[in-house]
């Protein structure tokens, strides 16, 4: 017993399926239901303020050169083995602490330059740098 005739089960079908295009468009809606309410998600701080210009407190640079006797001057200034100690934990207990550039002349001790390095540690002063020459 047949339900349908040869001819029915040729016609072609020209209606579009709309089923998978809802399930799609659904599944969609859900996923953007979902996630855009994770993307706005913040956390409320209270941020410091600062400001963006410029801090016009420099410290100075300390120069203190060992000549070729063995002589300590202090930015040009020749002072005493007893007067370097006090005046480096002067430099060293200011805010901000001001950088130290020792120049020590070719033909003086090391040991001298090393003291001067040792009386800095001991004041605390943590910016020191060396001055030489280049090369001719």
């Amino acid at each position: 017993m047949a339900f349908g005739t040869q001819d029915d089960a040729d016609e072609v079908m020209n209606e579009i399926n709309m089923t998978p295009l809802v399930d799609v468009m659904l599944v969609l809606l859900i996923i953007f239901i979902i996630t855009i309410p994770v993307m706005k998600h913040a956390v409320n701080i209270d941020l410091p303020r600062a400001s963006s210009e410029q801090e016009d407190a420099k410290p100075e640079t300390i120069r203190l050169s060992v000549a070729a006797d063995g002589g300590y001057y202090w930015n040009e200034n020749r002072i005493t083995d007893e007067d370097l100690l006090p005046r480096l934990q002067a430099e060293g207990a200011k805010e901000p602490q001001p950088e130290l550039h020792i120049r020590g002349d070719r033909e003086v001790r090391y040991e001298r330059v090393a003291q001067a390095m040792s009386f800095a540690r001991q004041a605390g002063v943590r910016k020191i740098g060396f001055i030489t020459e280049p090369k001719p």
